[in-house]
């Protein structure tokens, strides 16, 4: 027992460190129920990403505790499976160690940086969700937190058996970097199209009607109640299932794009830990500027295609020396430049012609 708790002794760290954030946002952001202002979305989206760049200072100087890396085969072993175009020093074991540490702490740092970019559409779908079903905003953040959740267990399940299925199947990395791109060419196409619910024929609520008991109107913050001694499901229920299968549709994105910066599994789902809970202060932040960075969503859909690409042509770029820290610099650049874009060329206003 005591040489299993010492071998697993970073996810054990790493468990007890995300199940308190958690609680955290469960008990004390989320213990009432009131609309979130600006000033707190913004507070919280500071201190989660703080939280997410100290996880890349602990990789950075400590990661070879994830793979439990203490001597030169494992070392080998790792890089060869996962990062097999890491060029290691041959001097020393600890020039190794910190050549391996530097290059899975900037997978990790660009794998997050990216997985929080795309979130940002996701959150606007949301959005749209939460109002097409006249959510009162004072329910948004427990329906968040619960859907997000929801969102780390799939993606921990999607996570593992994709990176399975790769190492299998290496042949999956072209089919994941078509659908990118397709992705990608798709969302600039529509971006421009008002994207709409239509609650009552949504083939998910029609299912969900026609095999539960479904309340015809909100209990205030309640998922489920008992009227009249008969079991209910709410319409926020609805909402909520309807939010999880949407992040079902986004992990198809989300997921393959940073298995074309990394295919270690474990550095994919820290990435995505990460931009996951830090995604409901994001969307109560986004919520508050949403109209005024309306080039967003170009910026996301070259970076689908940028992602798409470099799975494409994942072979040729390695044989000429591409590093992981160029797609940091292209992602960030790309976030950058579609927010300043945004400030400096504001979207104009339709005006009605009587």
């Amino acid at each position: 027992m005591l040489d299993f708790l010492m071998h697993n002794i970073f996810f054990i760290i790493f468990g007890v460190v995300i199940l308190t954030v958690l609680l955290i946002d469960l008990l004390y952001v989320g213990k009432d129920h009131h609309t979130i202002s600006l000033k707190e979305s913004l507070t919280w989206t500071t201190i989660w990403i703080s939280l997410a760049i100290g996880f890349y200072f602990f990789i950075r100087y400590y990661g070879h505790m994830v793979h439990d890396i203490s001597d030169w085969q494992t070392l080998k072993e790792y890089v060869a499976l996962y990062n097999p175009s890491l060029r290691l020093p041959e001097d020393s074991f600890e020039s190794a160690l910190e050549a391996y540490r530097r290059a899975t702490a900037t997978n990790y740092i660009t794998g997050y940086l990216l997985e929080y970019t795309l979130s940002i559409d996701n959150v606007f779908v949301i959005l749209m969700i939460l109002t097409a079903f006249s959510v009162d905003p004072r329910n948004y953040k427990q329906v968040l937190f619960w859907g997000i959740l929801g969102a780390i267990v799939l993606r921990f399940i999607f996570i593992f058996v994709g990176s399975a299925l790769i190492h299998k199947f290496s042949w999956l990395l072209l089919v994941f970097g078509a659908f990118l791109v397709y992705s990608g060419i798709h969302m600039y196409l529509g971006r421009n199209k008002n994207q709409k619910i239509e609650t009552r024929d949504h083939w998910l609520v029609k299912f969900l009607s026609r095999h539960f008991n479904i309340y015809p109107d909100y209990i205030q913050h309640h998922f489920w109640k008992r009227v009249d001694g008969k079991f209910f499901f709410t319409p926020l229920f609805i909402v909520l299932i309807m939010i999880e299968f949407t992040d079902v549709i986004f992990a198809l994105d989300s997921i393959p794009a940073i298995f074309s910066i990394t295919t270690d599994p474990y550095i994919v789902f820290f990435s995505n830990i990460f931009a996951i809970i830090g995604l409901r202060s994001l969307f109560f932040l986004l919520v508050k500027v949403v109209n005024l960075f309306h080039y967003l969503k170009v910026g996301i859909s070259f970076l689908l295609v940028f992602v798409g690409f470099k799975l494409l042509f994942h072979h040729w770029l390695d044989s000429i020396g591409y590093q992981t820290v160029y797609s940091l610099y292209i992602i960030a650049a790309t976030l950058v430049i579609s927010i300043l874009a945004s400030v400096i060329f504001p979207e104009r206003k339709k005006v009605l012609v009587q």
